[in-house]
């Protein structure tokens, strides 16, 4: 560990991090030990299983399962729950039934809905659906913009400048998403400096909140720390959310990661809903089970029932014919 103090040391979940990050073991010192035991009392879980999740089905999922789906999703005292996407049925034909879906669920006081809004167009279209929070997807990799979304980052700035303008005149909250945070299918590891970037412009138009994507799942908890350092000095913890897929089986580890360093906001999807694209065979999205295994087995509460949450990917895995990919689910069905 060679001169890093002995508190450090102590406090570390990850001392091969020092090493590899020697600025992380003075950050950590200056800062009284970010990356201690003192995890958050309370993470916000946000489910976009619905949204993120279905979306990469390349079956057509009946309209009655994804409300069914949302409605489960409902009573289980999740906080945020992302309904669908605004998008073009053009480039997402999942999505198409987007204004069906959030005017049929059952909307439960406890929680919120967003939707995906990626122009003007889609904004104006999920505000006439009933849309009272939207949210606006980026890119810290320009090839994944340009392929993404059809434009250069700059460009979708000007976009999303246009639509959280309006939302804010209309008092509608506004979250952002960052993709490729960690690494890029196209242009490999991504400058923590550029995903900074990315999300300081975000937050400073008026996103309330700015989720940091794993698209590929390639990041782990020395990348995830490295990352977090960079955008931390740019946009507060409290401002930030991580979104980790589990394509190299490293999700959870991210995650308490960016716990031990102050995010309290995790995005998940139930049953693990949500492939890879970029990774054959790979898996996507963590599962929302696993998450909240892991964080009611630390002692931090969410409010979410997880029995109702393994109800909810039972239903769905059933509806799309599949085995859930949640570790937890598939232990608890073992055992019953």
């Amino acid at each position: 560990m060679g001169n890093v103090p002995t508190s450090v040391k102590h406090c570390l979940s990850y001392e091969q991090l020092i090493q590899d990050y020697p600025w992380l073991g003075s950050r950590l010192q200056e800062e009284k030990c970010t990356l201690t035991h003192e995890y958050p009392e309370y993470v916000k879980m946000i489910e976009v299983g619905p949204r993120d999740g279905l979306q990469n089905e390349k079956e057509m999922v009946p309209t009655r399962v994804k409300i069914q789906l949302i409605n489960m999703l409902s009573e289980t005292g999740l906080p945020v729950i992302e309904a669908t996407s605004f998008v073009s049925s053009k480039w997402v034909p999942q999505m198409a039934d987007h204004t069906e879906v959030l005017q049929a669920i059952h909307r439960s006081s406890h929680a919120r809905y967003p939707v995906l809004t990626p122009n003007m167009h889609g904004f104006q279209d999920a505000v006439a659906a009933g849309a009272t929070e939207v949210a606006v997807f980026g890119s810290a990799s320009e090839t994944f913009s340009q392929k993404n979304i059809n434009c250069s980052i700059d460009d979708s700035m000007l976009k999303f400048e246009e639509v959280i303008c309006t939302a804010k005149q209309q008092q509608i909250p506004v979250r952002g998403y960052v993709s490729c945070a960690l690494g890029c299918p196209y242009e490999g590891p991504i400058e923590p400096t550029k995903v900074a970037e990315v999300v300081k412009r975000l937050y400073e138009l008026g996103c309330y909140e700015v989720s940091l994507g794993d698209t590929i799942g390639v990041g782990t908890p020395g990348s995830m720390a490295k990352m977090l350092h960079y955008v931390m000095e740019e946009v507060p913890s409290s401002a930030l959310a991580v979104h980790c897929h589990d394509t190299y089986g490293q999700a959870l580890a991210n995650i308490l990661t960016a716990l031990q360093m102050g995010i309290c906001a995790v995005d998940s999807s139930v049953a693990g809903l949500g492939g890879c694209p970029y990774a054959q065979g790979a898996s996507g999205n963590v599962s929302t089970e696993d998450v909240l295994y892991m964080l009611h087995g630390m002692g931090i509460k969410t409010g979410v029932d997880l029995s109702k949450v393994i109800e909810a990917g039972d239903f769905i895995c059933k509806a799309l014919n599949r085995k859930t990919n949640s570790k937890v689910a598939q232990a608890r069905s073992k055992s019953s």
